[in-house]
């Protein structure tokens, strides 16, 4: 399956499906969306920002390609908002899926009117500075709450959460995962019809198995 083919399906697959079938890859739940209902499948684009630099992101944000995912690791720092209004809308120009960072955010109701994805630990007024100096990094190995990322890796984020993992390991679940959700909407109306729970329990078991 070609990178196409698989992006195509994850476009349609319910992400806490594929929950079923992995471990890794899920970023911690502190990081959550900013702008609810939103949704991203993109291909991550990194930025390790060693220091509250607002010209580090910038640079980050001229590289980005149609369909990309910000990814930024703030190496800690859980102070400095890195991203806001303008941030978030030369993301939109540039034609991102979205940003994912691993700290903070501002402006919080401008983000939710411009509706590009944003996913955050929270909000501050405290922003970063035009430093400019050459600490910070794109395109590089970085770590987002718990889980590495490479350039290139898939992000998937919705209301439930951020899952991030190169497409090799999606590839093996995602006909699993659209699988599942084929079945969910069957269950769901045997209970309402009153199917008794053990049944319905048995049946699951019997095909996990």
């Amino acid at each position: 399956m070609n990178d196409n083919d698989l992006i195509a399906k994850l476009r349609e697959v319910s992400f806490a499906a594929l929950g079923h079938f992995l471990e890794q890859g899920f970023v911690s739940h502190e990081v959550r969306a900013m702008v609810p209902g939103g949704r991203i499948v993109g291909r991550a684009v990194t930025l390790r920002l060693a220091e509250p630099d607002a010209i580090a992101v910038n640079r980050a944000l001229i590289s980005l390609q149609p369909g990309d995912a910000l990814v930024i690791d703030m190496a800690g720092d859980h102070a400095h908002a890195c991203v806001g209004a303008v941030t978030q809308f030369a993301a939109r120009c540039a034609g991102a899926a979205g940003i994912i960072v691993d700290g903070v955010v501002t402006d919080i109701n401008e983000l939710r009117a411009c509706q590009l994805p944003v996913f955050a630990r929270g909000t501050t007024q405290l922003t970063t500075k035009l430093i400019g100096s050459a600490t910070s990094q794109v395109n590089v190995t970085v770590n987002c709450a718990g889980v590495t990322v490479n350039p290139g890796d898939l992000v998937l984020a919705d209301d439930n959460g951020v899952l991030i993992l190169p497409a090799r390991e999606l590839t093996k679940v995602i006909d699993k995962a659209l699988n599942a959700d084929l079945t969910e909407p069957d269950l769901l109306a045997r209970l309402r019809d009153g199917v008794p729970l053990h049944e319905m329990l048995l049946t699951s078991i019997e095909t996990a198995s």
